[in-house]
């Protein structure tokens, strides 16, 4: 046996393959957007995500049985082998700097996407669609003003 043969059988005990190398694993995109879509939600002054409509039928669809809130909204992803893309849409708090708010978002969801897929994240790109004033209703939390003025 030669040096090298020698070395790699004892690296992997019996001369097989390391785990890692035995299979492949892929990772969906929709799995990559949850995480990013909840490292997102994870800063402060993020107050939702997703533009308008997104925001609107995610609204109506959280109220049909059955429904959720949706934590890919606002969010969309490309994932190769290898490496990641994220697209988000966000709704910062009023008085929040939104520079350091999306330095904050992209940092977070750089680390969490990285630290659990192991994929490389290439970019984070950020849209501010809106900015959530404190006397704004969410439609989410409390529905709109118009249906709080039917309940009453």
């Amino acid at each position: 046996m030669t040096e090298t043969t020698e070395r790699r059988n004892t690296a992997t005990g019996d001369g097989a393959a390391p785990p890692e190398a035995r299979g492949s694993t892929a990772i969906a995109d929709t799995v990559v957007a949850k995480i990013a879509g909840m490292a997102a939600r994870e800063i402060p002054e993020v107050h939702n995500l997703g533009g308008g409509m997104t925001r609107a039928f995610g609204a109506v669809r959280q109220r049909v049985p059955g429904g959720s809130a949706g934590v890919t909204q606002g969010v969309k992803v490309e994932v190769g082998e290898r490496q990641a893309a994220v697209d988000l849409d966000v709704v910062v708090e009023y008085g929040a700097a939104i520079a350091d708010t999306a330095a904050d978002i992209r940092t977070n969801v750089i680390n969490a996407v990285e630290r659990m897929t192991g994929l490389e994240v290439v970019e984070v790109n950020i849209a501010v669609d809106d900015v959530h004033l404190p006397d704004e209703e969410d439609e989410g939390e409390g529905g709109s003003e118009q249906e709080g003025r039917r309940v009453a």
